[in-house]
């Protein structure tokens, strides 16, 4: 299947390349004129941090090269505040100042993507090679995106279009040393006066990845590690990306479509209720074969963005479908009641253990336009879902959801000094879920009387929610210094598995149960900015406060499941009143012309105000952490942009916790990265390379998913990264 599609696309790419030259080859009076080289320096992430009150992050292609990690997010994890919960070397997703799952939502072209957020082991579905210039809003901000952004936003912004009358692309290649990755993507793009093409292909296939340890302990077992390997880690990827449209002054229309597919198997000694039954010879046999325990995903995105000009008006509307298929594939094991050889006439595949089937459509409508002073955005969206279920092991029931909301956003530049921003917001949501009764019987005992049921894990459930947000913010830039304040509510809905979950997740061997009684999450925030910028000099700091009435949280109990698994404890969510408070720092020197420091601060403090764990924290909060970075930028004959960084990153112990979590230990790790910019031919060469974790140090990371089995981060990781643009016509 991945070869048919390979095939596929490098006959389209043929094709767009001779129906681009057929079209240019009309020009017969061109004229080629080399001018001197113009030095443009982008100023618009300085512009957005002193317009926006809220705290935004941005960064572009370069960063994510020169940070290159397994995955989008993994990338991203040097901005202070950004981290991430991993599963593997390849899966992670988004952790926002210690909110992550359906609290963060991630947007890609405009449209939000929409995968199996809710799970810890269910990473993002991005191709970090097609990500050009990724905004990362620190806080609450449901007032631009509704529900799920109550703990922050990433937002992927599109590629920018090629330049007239130009054909060209890139080559990227990327080895890891770790896990022994080999990755390549290939661009082509072209454009002539108004319409153009973007492709891209890329390819990854990965091993077993290391830690520095030889053993492991998966609840009070020990597991040997054959070669510091974490057996059955390894995967492949493949991703194809096709945007294609028309560009004009008043006129713009782009479709976007991309299709993700990905294959990685888990930690074959921490998956499902049989960890000691792992055939080890079987699976220490290769480092690149993925067995079972394995995850398979395919995300196929389809979406298209207009916008004209109308007086002075611009419009825009966004149309978008997305399909998300999940297929976690394990060997049967009868538990409880389930009958000891699967039935030859069941629905499911005898390997399928859980199967999710998420279709989306979407649709938005937004207007901006300006009115003196006032700068005026108003929009409309809706979002549609289906999601069906599959597989013999249940934990949440399929359901359709239904989320729309109005918003009007104004931005008022009162002078050169003072700006002021105020929106407000109107949601409406709908979820409904359907029964699911077990295929298999249970004995039920009453009044001393056993008789077999099949016990329903799941009701037909409908629930609606309606919600008000507002935002209020402001900038003061007096010159040398900036300052900025915002203050508001947000909110997000309950979802499927708080509401309706009723079964053993294998991962994390327990019991989790919905509570269909939840209220939406509300939360209050303030945030707070302070930029000053002189000489050799930057500070930026970056304070925030966070009240949540009713946080929804997942509660363990004194209970244990008797029908599902071996006496797992059953866990429940439950809402309580929780306060959350923190910031960033950052400070850069400029010693000399190449020589620059950086310190990079983090620090958050949770605590639960009622409920049964009032006075405890909240699940994969992150210690505090400091970034020591040094750079060294030489001018060197024939290269440009060279640099050498050396980060020193020390994160303090986390003894806050919630139980059954543990605490986790400090740490203090090295990272090493060198790179520069090789011009051949008029061409670029970028080469960058990494040493992650350079002294290979044994630590654990607070909000991996593994350390709930004290299982270490990666080991070494050395990472060669080689992109080389081309021109074919300009």
């Amino acid at each position: 299947m991945i070869e048919n599609k390979s095939n596929s696309v490098l006959i389209f790419l043929l094709f767009c390349l001779a129906f681009f030259s057929k079209v240019h080859s009309q020009n017969t009076n061109s004229e080629i004129k080399e001018l001197e080289e113009v030095v443009i320096k982008d100023q618009s992430e300085k512009r957005v941090k002193k317009e926006e009150s809220l705290n935004i992050e941005t960064v572009n292609s370069s960063f994510i090269q020169r940070n290159l990690g397994g995955s989008l997010m993994q990338s991203l994890q040097r901005i202070p505040g950004v981290k991430t919960i991993s599963i593997g070397s390849g899966g992670s997703k988004p952790l926002i100042r210690g909110l992550s799952f359906n609290q963060v939502i991630v947007v890609e072209n405009g449209i939000k993507h929409e995968g199996q957020q809710w799970g810890a082991d269910h990473g993002l579905e991005i191709d970090q090679y097609a990500v050009n210039r990724v905004e990362i809003i620190k806080g609450p901000s449901s007032f631009i995106y509704g529900s799920d952004a109550i703990g922050g936003a990433v937002n992927i912004k599109p590629v920018p279009f090629p330049k007239k009358n130009t054909l060209g692309g890139a080559v990227d290649f990327t080895a890891k040393s770790n896990n022994e990755q080999i990755g390549s993507s290939l661009n082509l793009f072209g454009r002539n006066e108004n319409w153009f093409f973007d492709t891209r292909i890329t390819s990854q296939d990965y091993g077993d990845y290391r830690v520095p340890a030889n053993v492991v302990q998966v609840y009070n077992y020990t597991v040997p590690l054959y070669k510091n390997q974490l057996r059955n880690t390894a995967g492949r990827e493949l991703d194809l990306h096709l945007s294609s449209g028309f560009v004009g002054e008043k006129f713009k229309s782009v479709f976007y479509i991309s299709n993700i597919y990905t294959k990685s198997g888990f930690f074959a000694n921490a998956h499902g209720l049989e960890p000691r039954n792992v055939d080890l010879e079987l699976h220490d046999k290769s480092s690149r074969d993925i067995l079972m325990p394995f995850q398979e995903v395919t995300h196929t995105k389809i979406s298209n963005t207009t916008s004209f000009k109308l007086a002075n008006h611009e419009l825009q509307t966004q149309l978008g479908f997305q399909k998300n298929f999940r297929r976690e594939w394990s060997h049967y094991v009868n538990h409880g009641y389930m009958p000891p050889i699967y039935p030859i006439d069941m629905y499911a595949p005898h390997d399928l253990e859980r199967q999710y089937d998420k279709e989306v459509f979407s649709a938005s409508v937004k207007d901006e336009f300006v009115i003196g002073k006032h700068q005026f955005t108003m929009g409309l969206n809706g979002e549609q879902q289906q999601n069906e279920i599959n597989g013999w092991s249940f934990l949440i029931p399929a359901f359709n959801q239904f989320n729309t909301g109005l918003f009007a956003y104004d931005k008022i530049q009162l002078d050169d000094l003072w700006m002021l921003h105020g929106a407000v917001r109107i949601d409406y949501g709908r979820i409904e879920m359907k029964q699911y009764t077990d295929w298999f019987e249970s004995d039920v005992t009453q009044n001393g009387q056993t008789t077999q049921e099949y016990l329903k894990r799941s009701e037909d459930l409908t629930k609606t929610f309606k919600s008000f947000t507002w935002s209020a913010g402001v900038n003061y830039n007096p010159g040398k210094v900036s300052f900025k304040a915002n203050a508001g509510t947000s909110f997000r809905m309950p979802i499927a598995k708080e509401l309706a979950s009723n079964g053993v997740n294998y991962h994390y061997f327990r019991f989790e149960k919905g509570n269909p009684n939840l209220n939406a999450e509300r939360s209050y925030q303030l945030d707070l900015g302070i930029d000053w910028q002189e000489n050799k000099w930057s500070v930026q700091l970056s304070p925030f406060f966070n009240y949540f009435p009713n946080f929804i949280y997942l509660n363990p109990t004194s209970q244990h499941d008797i029908y599902y698994g071996a006496g797992n404890q059953v866990f429940e969510y439950q809402q309580s009143k929780v306060m959350r408070y923190g910031g960033e720092l950052q400070v850069k020197y400029q010693f000399l012309k190449n020589l620059s420091s950086e310190i990079l601060a983090e620090y958050l403090y949770s605590e639960q105000l009622s409920g049964s764990k009032k006075g405890y924290t909240l699940p994969f909060s992150p210690p505090a952490s400091i970034l020591f970075g040094i750079n060294y930028s030489p001018e060197i004959k024939n290269l440009k942009e060279t640099y050498f960084s050396l980060d020193y990153r020390f994160t303090a112990q986390q003894n806050q916790i919630v139980p059954p979590e543990k605490k986790t230990a400090s740490s203090q790790v090295f990272n090493l990265s060198l790179g520069t910019k090789l011009q051949t031919a008029k061409q670029d060469f970028m080469v960058s390379l990494q040493v992650q974790n350079l002294f290979n140090t044994r630590y654990l990371n607070h909000t991996s998913f593994y350390r709930l089995i004290e299982l270490p981060e990666m080991g070494r990781n050395i990472i060669l990264s080689v992109k080389v643009p081309f021109l074919i016509h300009q």
